[in-house]
């Protein structure tokens, strides 16, 4: 269990208090952990608080999670990218905000100016690295659990209306926190520890159904994703002399097999089954100019670093993100594997200094 001090949940619990209108963000582009811990979030604030309570995406998400925000709760979440002036208006009219699953404003995308520019009381809830104290009032940062999912669950079983038993929380506060954490883990494959075992007890023990979340992360995917995971691993995937593989989607393969948002979930993690592989690589053409770019690596291999020196990104050792633009001699998909090539040669060259 992350280990949490009661002042700050002292001073969490009288900011709430002391709130009439709350609004909770999360990173650019979300995936299931930020949306798991946004609605858990909301559903708190609201069911056990009484507050009104609202989120705020820079852009929507993808239809693969949609189902861990009922219908009750999409009412209240704000996209950016589809009403700018509503979206900055609830920002403006909020006396707190809380920040989930990100390192600060500079990665909530078009939301960062209107955040930054709010006078409201602020609080920081996360789980990577370089927390962006410097913006808010409080501040629960662990780079050790599993997930932000993971975080707000250890903080909510401390507040007083709680009482440290999961069977108070919201029913949909604990099953969005379920999913949200087992999104993160990649169903229990990736960073996960006693406390996320404990969290996943505790929620079962709740009356979680874990077996529906499952079955919608895993078994509802259309055939185009399957389409799609078949072409990249048998005619896309290239694996380097150093045990590099990478796998890059372009417009044109977008287009090919109607991919959606989210529909290469878990792509970039099955490259690692192989023995050989030691980082794997997804890179995807984005519309803005650049490609997306997800890491992930065995133990005793750093994504974080990898994906720092060489995609402006960062994140955690065995899971890091960042871009790489076009521009600087990128222009496209075959651009963009030699650099590959040359990013990988150049990083396991010296492996005892950049990659461990």
């Amino acid at each position: 269990m992350t280990e949490i001090r009661k002042d700050d949940i002292d001073r969490l619990d009288g900011m709430i208090d002391g709130a009439s209108a709350v609004t909770i963000v999360a990173h650019t582009r979300p995936d299931g952990d930020a949306l798991g811990s946004c609605t858990a979030m909301l559903c708190y604030l609201a069911e056990k608080r009484g507050k009104d309570a609202a989120i705020a995406f820079s852009e929507p998400y993808g239809d693969n999670i949609s189902f861990i925000a009922p219908r009750k709760v999409r009412d209240g979440i704000f996209f950016h990218s589809l009403a700018p002036r509503e979206t900055e208006a609830r920002i403006a009219a909020s006396d707190l905000i809380i920040c989930l699953d990100c390192n600060g404003f500079s990665r909530t995308g078009n939301l960062e100016k209107a955040l930054t520019a709010s006078e409201a009381a602020k609080v920081l809830i996360d789980h990577h690295i370089g927390p962006e104290t410097e913006s808010f009032g409080l501040v629960f940062s662990r780079t050790d659990v599993s997930s932000a999912s993971e975080m707000l669950y250890d903080i909510l079983m401390e507040m007083p209306d709680i009482f440290g038993n999961a069977s108070n929380l919201p029913k949909r506060s604990a099953y969005a926190l379920m999913a949200g954490m087992t999104t993160d883990t990649n169903n229990f494959a990736n960073s996960v520890g006693g406390g996320t075992l404990a969290m996943a007890s505790g929620l079962l023990e709740a009356g979680v159904d874990r077996e529906s979340i499952l079955r919608r992360l895993y078994h509802g995917s259309r055939i185009n994703r399957l389409n799609l995971m078949g072409y990249l691993l048998h005619e896309n995937m290239e694996i380097t002399p150093e045990g590099t593989a990478f796998m890059i989607i372009d417009k044109d393969i977008r287009r090919r097999f109607g991919m959606r948002e989210g529909e290469t979930e878990g792509f970039v993690n099955i490259p690692l089954c192989a023995a050989r592989i030691r980082l794997s690589m997804l890179l995807t053409e984005d519309e803005a100019g650049y490609f997306r770019v997800s890491v992930r690596s065995r133990s005793g291999t750093s994504a974080a670093r990898f994906a720092g020196r060489f995609f402006s990104g960062g994140g955690h050792e065995n899971a890091a993100g960042g871009k790489l633009f076009f521009g600087g001699g990128i222009t496209g998909r075959a651009d963009a594997a030699e650099y590959i090539r040359k990013a990988s040669a150049e990083f396991f060259m010296k492996p005892c200094k950049d990659n461990v």
